[in-house]
């Protein structure tokens, strides 16, 4: 198992403890995280259940949602942004040079 892999397997169990803790299930924490995917959104997770504050499984759910769009959001941004730098690469400097096109 390499580092990235570790990492992600302890924030899950963060996550699971967390929910635990506040009296979930632990089966409620193992697809909340199991949703969440990556170590970044499950850090996010936790960290909005670290706030004082008592939290339905509706609002935690609510908050998985939330978490989830704005990664999906970010990662749209991203591939626009290289799909745009690929483009205007296009229009720049075209498909090619005129020599390559002789050959």
């Amino acid at each position: 198992m390499d580092q990235r892999s570790r990492n992600r397997a302890a924030c899950r169990k963060k996550l699971i403890v967390a929910l635990v803790k506040r009296g979930f299930p632990a089966e409620f924490g193992q697809v909340i995280a199991d949703q969440l995917g990556t170590e970044m959104t499950m850090k996010r997770m936790i960290s909005y259940l670290h706030h004082d504050g008592v939290y339905s499984a509706e609002e935690i759910v609510d908050e998985m949602l939330a978490i989830l769009a704005e990664r999906d959001s970010w990662q749209r941004k991203h591939i626009a942004e290289y799909n745009n730098r690929k483009y205007n690469d296009l229009l720049n400097f075209g498909l090619g040079s005129e020599d390559e096109d002789e050959q």
